[in-house]
């Protein structure tokens, strides 16, 4: 249900300029075992038709795709689109790459044995729809599988911390709340069985020192690029000393380079023969 307080479309066009902003195929490269392991549990087929929501630059789909899957990624960042298309070429890889919303996929009814997100579906402002395009494109015994962060985990700390420099639009949704269970169950109720939930947590390791990391997320990281430019010059800096310092608790690293885990939440589910 919409929202009155909120002008969508507007709303759309800024965050696919967050998303474009910065260098996300930079700093996708650090998700990328993530994402290869999240593939890897999927028991993919060869032969599968997959779709990979809100995509980015293409981690799950490159990996999917290497499994045997005939793939399709979508995403409303058409600069990351390109750069997925091109990275495909040179891996002689063939997958599709498509604009789209994920709240409003452009692709038939049961059009994919397999719909997949990570880190991606659960930043569209009305999760309600997200969920039942998820489940509309899957087929009948299907398999849905979101990696989607925890409010409590490492990054979703940070999404809270930007939060409070940067106010998101009023009545929006945390996207964090998309790696809570028992919201998950709520929105997921219609259309599947076998609802699985399972914490992860993955490590991901930057060559830098944690104040290098911090600025790496700076210039390369769409959200937060656009949370510093937003604001005035003695906010940038106490947004800084912020995030250092939330790195730096978190760091496992002792040899001056950055090391933290952060936890998400998998959500497995099949597609129901009839929505429940």
């Amino acid at each position: 249900m919409n929202d009155p307080r909120i002008d969508f479309e507007a709303l759309k066009a800024g965050l696919k300029s967050t998303w474009m902003a910065g260098n996300y195929g930079q700093f996708a490269r650090y998700n990328e075992p993530a994402g290869e392991q999240f593939i890897a549990r999927r028991a993919i087929k060869p032969g599968m038709h997959i779709l990979d929501v809100a995509c980015g630059t293409g981690n799950l789909a490159f990996a999917a795709a290497r499994a045997g899957g005939i793939v399709t990624g979508v995403d409303i960042a058409t600069n990351l689109l390109e750069e997925a298309r091109e990275r495909a070429k040179l891996e002689g890889l063939s997958i599709q790459f498509d604009e789209g919303d994920a709240e409003r996929l452009p692709y038939p009814d049961e059009s994919f044995d397999l719909v997949v997100s990570m880190f991606g579906a659960m930043f569209a402002p009305r999760p309600e729809r997200v969920a039942a395009e998820l489940v509309r494109v899957c087929r009948v015994g299907g398999q849905i599988a979101m990696a989607n962060w925890t409010p409590g985990g490492f990054t979703g700390q940070v999404m809270k911390m930007t939060s409070t420099y940067v106010a998101p639009p009023p009545g929006t949704m945390p996207p964090a709340l998309w790696g809570d269970g028992a919201t998950v169950r709520e929105r997921l109720r219609d259309g599947t069985t076998d609802l699985k939930l399972t914490l992860v947590t993955p490590s991901f390791t930057h060559p830098l020192s944690v104040a290098d990391t911090v600025e790496f997320f700076r210039i390369n990281y769409g959200p937060t690029q656009r949370a510093f430019s937003a604001l005035p010059e003695d906010q940038q800096q106490a947004l800084r000393r912020d995030l250092e310092s939330h790195f730096a608790r978190y760091n496992q690293a002792t040899d001056g380079t950055t090391q933290f885990e952060s936890e998400y939440l998998e959500v497995v589910a099949t597609r129901a023969r009839q929505p429940q």
